[in-house]
């Protein structure tokens, strides 16, 4: 086992329910870390935490550093906190070193090969894709990811394979910590100009990603992305492998998909690699997908993994939570819940979604994250959201950013093309798409917000009647 970097050893993380830095905590924990920690509230990730050892507050507070037994040796913070938090405002003061979370990830990769995963879109899916098939090939990889793997509930382990895989998050720059000798790129596709600014910023950063790749290292991008190839080409000139996945793919070393084939319950995907033919089974649907599952099986020949062995783990992939995760069924009619909160996210899940519903229609419940994408992004997400039968537009969902006047769910629903319904009081919004579903539809809650608590009082209505 590697040894765990010096600053590391007592850990201090604020806000350690969240997604990324609970995984960080998981894997600090098995490597012997001492563990505290802070959340504005109770959670699940909380109680798993506490049982494998961390001492955690729930609530935060000054007094939360000094209650610690021993000063921590560093506080890892997301971007989401703010420097006026009583915590961080205290490791300062008490000249406690700070880290963000993408540095204390990048010291727990040292010593490991590492693969990491960046793009506008699918990231979460991709990761996982390639986390679960390196497992199936028994390489036991280090892993972080932005969402939780079905099979294991968990969205972070430390292995013993000598392998991390990590989803690299460009929201805020943060991936430009990490130096992978793998590096996967889906797409790239502006977004988060809340912090980068233009599009000229979001896809430069990009760029500087791929200068981040070791020496002999690998690029693996999406040729039918043109953004995303346009990066392979830039590679290749500066002298980085690169190989190849989609449709549109011609050179030797590409993954040239040939066909796709969807089912209720995913699809097959058909592609030439190295000079024959392999089919690989995905069980989540929609091509967006398969394009995903082919990104994962570059990576994982690259890491070394037979292609029979990561095409069988790909065949087990049962999916990652909050992407088109089943929620239950109630009578004929089954309810889902998807992550997807950019338009190109919102119309693939939603094509996906319409092989999945069958002869049924398709009745999707959104909810606009940021008031900063809903403005940029309106007429792309109605019409995106114009591919369902029936929608049901929430208020924004505002996370980090305060409220901008006129700037409401309404943006969105005035302009979908089927029949819709804006709805911005959250408590009546499951009565509302329950009375809307008829038997045999397929019904979807989507968004990066607190929507997904809906599944279940969805189906709880529809029970009712």
């Amino acid at each position: 086992m590697p040894e765990l970097p010096e600053e590391l050893r007592r850990a201090h993380l604020i806000g350690i329910g969240g997604a990324g830095m609970s995984g960080i905590a998981r894997i600090l924990l098995a490597r012997g870390a001492f563990v505290s920690g802070s959340d504005a509230k109770e959670s699940r990730a909380l109680l798993s935490l506490r049982a494998q050892g961390a001492e955690l507050f729930v609530g935060q507070s000054a007094s939360n550093i000094s209650a610690l037994a021993e000063p921590p040796s560093a506080v890892v913070v997301s971007t989401a906190i703010k420097e006026t938090n009583p915590e961080l405002v205290a490791a300062r003061a008490a000249g406690i070193p700070v880290l963000h979370r993408a540095q204390a990830l990048a010291g727990l990769m040292e010593g490991h090969r590492v693969a990491c995963i960046a793009g506008t879109h699918g990231k979460t899916s991709t990761t996982s894709m390639l986390t679960v098939a390196l497992q199936h090939c028994r390489l036991d990889p280090s892993f972080a990811i932005g969402g939780d793997l079905n099979e294991s509930g968990a969205n972070a382990h430390h292995g013993e394979g000598g392998i991390f895989v990590a989803e690299a998050d460009e929201s805020d720059g943060s991936f430009l910590t990490y130096s992978p000798s793998v590096a996967v790129v889906t797409n790239v596709e502006p977004d988060h100009l809340d912090h980068h600014g233009t599009a000229e910023a979001y896809t430069k950063v990009f760029t500087d990603f791929v200068g981040r790749i070791v020496p002999g290292g690998l690029l693996i991008v999406c040729g039918d992305d043109p953004a995303a190839d346009e990066l392979g080409k830039q590679a290749s000139e500066l002298g980085v492998r690169v190989r190849r996945y989609g449709r549109t793919v011609t050179d030797a070393g590409d993954a040239r998909i040939l066909d796709y084939t969807p089912a209720p319950d995913g699809g097959v995907v058909r592609l030439a690699l190295d000079g024959g033919e392999l089919s690989v089974r995905v069980a989540v649907p929609g091509e967006h997908m398969a394009l995903n599952a082919v990104a994962a099986l570059l990576a994982g020949l690259e890491l070394g993994a037979p292609a029979d062995e990561l095409a069988d783990g790909l065949a087990a992939f049962g999916g990652v939570r909050r992407r088109f995760e089943f929620k239950g069924r109630a009578g004929d009619v089954r309810v889902y819940d998807d992550y997807a909160h950019h338009p190109t996210e919102v119309a693939a899940q939603l094509r996906a979604v319409r092989t999945a519903a069958g002869t049924g229609r398709v009745v999707v419940v959104f909810q606009p994250h940021l008031y900063s994408r809903t403005k940029l992004f309106s007429a792309e997400f109605a019409a995106a959201l114009s591919l369902a039968d029936e929608v049901v537009v929430l208020d924004v969902y505002g996370a980090r950013e305060e409220p901008e006047p006129g700037v409401t769910g309404a943006l969105i629903a005035d302009a979908v093309t089927v029949p819709v319904h804006y709805e911005p009081a959250f408590d009546v919004a499951a009565g509302l798409a329950a009375g809307l579903a008829r038997g045999g539809d397929l019904v979807v809650t989507m968004g990066a917000g607190d929507v997904t608590q809906l599944g279940p009082e969805i189906l709880a209505e529809l029970d009712k009647r």
